[in-house]
């Protein structure tokens, strides 16, 4: 305390690491002092009654105020602004006031006179102080002091905000600004009309952090206008240097408003707006940025293909997992880039559904060069050998490829699907047209090249491979001799003609014609008589020869010929001897058979109920087995096929109904029932006792049968009782 007021400042404890004692006493222990001056006595303020003293006789210091003591008064004046905040004035029937003390402990101020003691309770010293900092321009200090009050708050960021606006600082200020309730289109146009977009992007950046998630209207409004601003400046230093830092930083702050996670949703709400904000700025390399965030790859690789940048566009595809987009555009990029798309089914494996890409391949192999087909053909080969894929049009699709572009490797094709009809995948009729019709087409043979030459006998080469397929071995012959002899030889040697002499006689008699009047070769064709093994005779292809071939090109067959001929007529000589000895034989047996008779006794019994024998009518048999007429026809029911049981039912059912006696018939009619019955009972015996069921055919076709007939409800051993 000085007589001009109150002296305050910081103590500082100074470092003693220096040792001289000189620069130890030129340093000071007070910093950031001042002078807090002592306010003036107002007349009005005066006790009139008594006599005043203007000395300061004590103070006090809390943390903001300081208290003056007077003789008569207590002063407290603000120790940040040196204003007057309060005064006490005493009366004299307490006498002088003599002290002012502060108690530590309870941080209450006590003022005592000659008689009495004053007590002063601080509260809420620092209410207004965010007021004080504020008049300062201490805007930090200002808001640690608000209390969390958001009126009073918001106050201080507004001021705040003016003053860095007022001095330019205009980053700073659209920072402060955001974090007020200030009417956003005032902030706004305070910006726009100092031509600050920079500020003004910090501005709705800072505002657009602040919202909520639910404030979707607000969240979608900023974040345009934010896309808006960042595109007007990248053109803006576009056209000044595109390579510049500040360019690169701000396309930076772009990408990044695009990668907020908060905002995706919004984006993807509103990406048509964003779509065309890039559009309408011709910021291509944003635009595809954008749309590869939000996953819009059908719009990227569209992007990438109208440029021509057709690997682009297959990489972007790459990135994405729609199928359907594959089809979509791999009929574009099958005819720009073959090899890579290709590359990529591949590595789809059996996600891409080979029957889905048939359009393309066919779309560009028509109008599509080397690398196009040579391609199709790679992927094709690809999902019938690897993915296994057995659809028909693939296999039709890639045996017309191989017809067309590649025909040295149809035979190996046709091979690997194997011989039988009902396994292969392609169409044999289909692959057969095809064959065909490009064997048939081509140059005429004065122009006709040896590549165009070579193709056509691989083609009718394949042509003979699907007619054996399908069967028609007169038609492989027939397209085999167009290309070798050896070819149409080969097809009589397979196992499905070894027990149809007549279609392989058939068969070799072709190849004989065409040796014979095709290629003039009648030595060649003799030779053929010996590898048909037998199966052609001289005389069968005598009629291919010419009128002017003389014998002696085959006198050799024909002597061998003859020579068969005769062991023929001999063997056959023989053959009819035997069958004339054996028919002797039958004939002598027959009539032994006519005279022969057997003697039955009257003890003789019936080998089926073994009762006698003559009771009623019997049949005897060679074998000495003998049968009651009724018991052999119960025998041998049973064991009679359907039709021939149903025959003997029938004859059986005649016999009764002639067996009944009939009214006033004359003679003549019981002579025609007698010779109807006799007739009859002839049918019957021919049908039952044509053999012994004991010992005859009949007997061996039912040896496996069992004694017991298997029945479920009856126990087997029963059977056997």
């Amino acid at each position: 305390m000085v007589p001009q007021g109150i002296y305050l400042g910081n103590i500082k404890v100074p470092p003693t690491t220096s040792t001289d004692p000189a620069s130890l006493l030129q340093r000071t222990v007070i910093g950031n002092t001042r002078l807090l001056s002592y306010p003036e006595i107002q007349i009005t303020n005066k006790n009139r009654f008594e006599e005043s003293n203007d000395e300061v006789l004590d103070f006090v210091m809390t943390e903001f105020h300081v208290l003056l003591l007077y003789s008569d008064r207590v002063r407290v004046i603000c120790s940040l602004n040196e204003q007057l905040i309060f005064e006490d004035v005493y009366t004299s029937r307490y006498g002088q006031l003599i002290g002012l003390v502060k108690d530590p402990t309870q941080a209450t101020i006590w003022a005592y006179t000659e008689r009495a003691v004053f007590k002063y309770k601080i509260t809420k010293e620092s209410r207004d102080v965010w007021k004080i900092y504020l008049n300062m321009k201490k805007f930090d200090l200002a808001q640690n002091y608000c209390k969390d009050d958001k009126v009073k708050l918001d106050k201080v960021l507004s001021c705040q905000a003016e003053h860095a606006f007022q001095k330019g600082q205009y980053q700073e200020s659209a920072i402060y600004y955001a974090l007020t309730k200030n009417p956003f289109e005032e902030v706004a146009l305070k910006f726009i009309n100092k031509g600050k977009e920079s500020a003004l992007r910090a501005y709705l950046q800072k505002k657009l952090s602040n919202l909520q998630t639910h404030d979707v209207t607000q969240m979608t409004m900023l974040s345009t206008w934010l896309v808006e601003l960042y595109l007007n400046q990248l053109g803006q230093l576009r056209d000044d240097d595109h390579s510049s830092d500040q360019y690169g930083k701000c396309c930076d702050g772009l990408r990044k408003l695009f990668e907020q996670d908060r905002l995706r949703e919004v984006f993807q709400e509103n990406r048509s707006t964003i779509y065309d904000l890039l559009i309408s700025h011709g910021d291509i390399e944003n635009y595809v940025f954008f749309a590869v965030l939000m996953q819009d790859y059908e719009r990227v690789v569209n992007h990438h293909i109208q440029n021509k940048d057709y690997l682009a566009a297959l990489d972007a595809l790459k990135r994405q997992n729609s199928i359907s987009l594959y089809y979509k555009f791999s009929p574009t990029l099958m005819q720009n880039v073959p090899k890579q798309i290709v590359d990529a089914w591949i590595g789809l494996g059996r996600k891409i559904d080979p029957l889905q890409l048939i359009p393309s391949l066919i779309k560009r192999t028509q109008v599509g060069g080397h690398d196009q087909w040579s391609e199709a053909i790679r992927y094709l080969q690809y999902s019938t050998r690897e993915l296994n894929c057995i659809d028909p049009a693939i296999h039709n699709y890639l045996l017309s490829l191989y017809v067309k572009y590649k025909p040295s490797e149809l035979i190996s094709y046709l091979k690997e699907q194997g011989e039988d009809v009902s396994e292969v995948c392609y169409d044999v009729k289909y692959a057969l047209r095809l064959c065909l019709t490009d064997g048939d087409d081509g140059v005429d043979s004065v122009g006709e090249t040896e590549l165009n030459i070579r193709t056509k006998q691989i083609l009718n080469r394949a042509c003979v491979f699907i007619y054996t397929v399908m069967g028609l071995y007169e038609e492989a012959v027939a397209m085999a001799l167009k290309v070798d002899v050896e070819l149409a030889k080969s097809i009589t040697d397979r196992t499905e003609l070894e027990e149809d002499e007549e279609l392989k006689k058939k068969l070799w008699l072709k190849i004989a014609r065409h040796v014979v009047e095709e290629e003039k070769d009648i030595k060649k064709a003799m030779l053929f008589l010996q590898e048909s093994k037998d199966l052609l005779k001289i005389e069968d292809v005598l009629p291919f020869f010419p009128d002017f071939v003389t014998i002696d090109h085959f006198k050799d067959a024909l002597c061998e010929s003859l020579s068969e001929y005769n062991k023929g007529i001999d063997q056959l000589k023989e053959e009819m001897n035997i069958a004339t000895a054996s028919a002797r034989s039958i004939r002598s047996s027959i009539q032994q058979s006519k005279n022969r008779h057997l003697v039955v006794g009257g003890t003789e019994r019936c080998s089926s109920c073994s009762r006698q024998l003559q009771t009623r009518a019997f049949h005897v048999f060679p074998c000495q087995h003998v049968f009651h007429h009724d018991c052999l026809l119960q025998e041998i029911r049973p064991l009679l096929i359907d039709a021939k049981r149903e025959i003997v039912d029938q004859l059986q059912q005649e016999l009764i109904l002639l067996s009944q006696p009939v009214a006033n018939v004359d003679e003549t009619t019981n002579r025609e029932r007698r010779l109807k019955r006799q007739q009859l009972v002839e049918e019957l015996n021919q049908s039952i006792a044509s053999e012994c069921i004991l010992c005859g055919e009949i007997a061996v076709r039912f040896i496996d049968a069992p004694f017991i007939e298997s029945n479920k409800d009856k126990d087997p051993s029963d059977g056997w009782l």
